[in-house]
């Protein structure tokens, strides 16, 4: 069994893109519109990932045309990525107008270094140093 993507429905694909694609640098794999359908599923890969489509895990956005608000519940988390340096993050997220929602600050074990930050639809992401 092969981990493949995480699914998520955004508002507005195109400040999406922006956010994980310009401020967490993220490689757009994919993009496919489906008119007969009036959606649109666009594969993100985060940086150092495989290249190809079904090399590594990522996140599949899917914008439904006519949709653009989805309620985000309280059974949902967070999606969690390692990084090598959360300042470098926050410094990449800045220039493009986003910030960290949370931290820096420690792990609850205390031995690394955490910090979250929301997508635009408030989807959590958690960056882990080390």
């Amino acid at each position: 069994m092969k981990y493949l993507h995480t699914m998520i429905r955004v508002g507005d694909l195109e400040k999406s893109l922006n956010f994980y694609c310009e401020g967490l640098g993220f490689r757009l794999v994919s993009r496919e519109d489906y008119a007969k359908d009036k959606f649109t599923l666009a594969f993100v890969a985060p940086p150092g990932s495989p290249s190809s489509k079904d090399g590594g895990p990522m996140i599949e956005l899917t914008y439904n045309w006519e949709t653009h608000h989805y309620e985000r519940g309280d059974g949902y988390g967070h999606v969690a990525f390692q990084v090598d340096s959360i300042a470098e993050v926050q410094k990449r997220l800045k220039a493009h107008g986003y910030d960290l929602s949370w931290g820096p600050g420690e792990t609850p074990s205390g031995r690394r270094k955490m910090a979250f930050v929301d997508d635009p639809d408030g989807y959590e992401i958690e960056l882990l140093e080390g």
